[in-house]
């Protein structure tokens, strides 16, 4: 009920109503979880999870000196495989929001799944790498960890304050970057040039090296490498004929396409700039 004070002709309203108009501000629709949101959280629990896998089925059995080789190459295959579902996620999250509304927390959750998924699991598992590694250079694993997770950091916090000319990305997408480092520990090559190629990756996310965003075909095409890519990763795991050599050919080809990919964009660029001069001589002349 609503009373008007004669004297001063404002509305009373019971304090009841007021609590009750105030609860209903304090949780606007934009902040509610959107379909969008859902994958994103999504995202994060693979990330999560991919980091349960590596020290639940890597690490804690080399330390308690009860390795099984099937167990630990499943552990590995596994937490991989949800990196990969996690960029699955972080594929169709963004597709989603721009079909659909998107809240307004979004953007921060992405950033924030982002950071476990492609910033903490993969530094994690260059760190276990290390420790479990014949050569256990343990220590300087551990700088190469933190190298990929402060890149991650700072490519995140550069995309959210920087804006950029549609359908590119300023150096390597996170997710890519992520999978890319991850397939330079599974190559099995010797410590010191697996260990260069990570910071190698890990300086290609902080640069201005430009990537195409996944849209359209490209989006397709990257699906189909990912389901792809965890096919042979059973393979791998379940020890199938040929599987090991099927997954160094992936990982390799992953190395490959992160240092190439970003040729195309460049020769692109080149060639626009090109068209460009030419179209501005030509427009000079009489």
């Amino acid at each position: 009920m609503t009373v008007i004070d004669p004297d001063t002709q404002a509305a009373w309203v019971p304090e009841a109503e007021v609590d009750t108009v105030d609860e209903t501000d304090d949780m606007p629709l934009s902040t509610r979880l959107s379909i969008a949101d859902t994958l994103t959280l999504g995202n994060a629990t693979c990330g999560f999870l991919a980091v349960y896998f590596t020290t639940t089925g890597v690490l804690i059995p080399h330390l308690t000196g009860s390795e099984d080789g099937g167990m630990t190459r499943h552990s590995a295959a596994s937490a991989v495989m949800l990196m990969l579902l996690a960029s699955v996620f972080d594929l169709f999250d963004g597709l989603v929001a721009r079909k659909l509304r998107s809240s307004a927390m979004g953007a921060e959750l992405d950033n924030l799944s982002d950071l476990i998924s492609f910033g903490l699991a993969p530094a994690y598992f260059v760190l276990v790498w290390g420790m479990v590694s014949d050569d256990a250079y343990q220590r300087v694993s551990v700088v190469g960890a933190i190298v990929v997770l402060l890149a991650v950091v700072l490519r995140l916090a550069r995309f959210s304050c920087v804006t950029l000319r549609d359908g590119v990305f300023q150096g390597m997408p996170s997710p890519f970057g992520a999978l890319t480092v991850v397939s330079v520990v599974l190559l099995g090559l010797p410590f010191v040039p697996t260990l260069l190629a990570i910071i190698g990756v890990a300086w290609l996310m902080v640069s201005r090296v430009e990537y195409p965003k996944p849209r359209g075909r490209l989006a397709v095409a990257m699906l189909s490498w990912i389901v792809t890519s965890m096919a042979l990763l059973a393979a791998w795991a379940f020890e199938a004929p040929g599987g090991e050599l099927l997954l160094q050919s992936a990982c390799a080809l992953q190395v490959v396409m992160g240092a190439v990919i970003p040729l195309f964009a460049t020769a692109r660029r080149v060639n626009a700039f090109r068209d460009n001069r030419r179209e501005a001589r030509a427009a000079q002349l009489p």
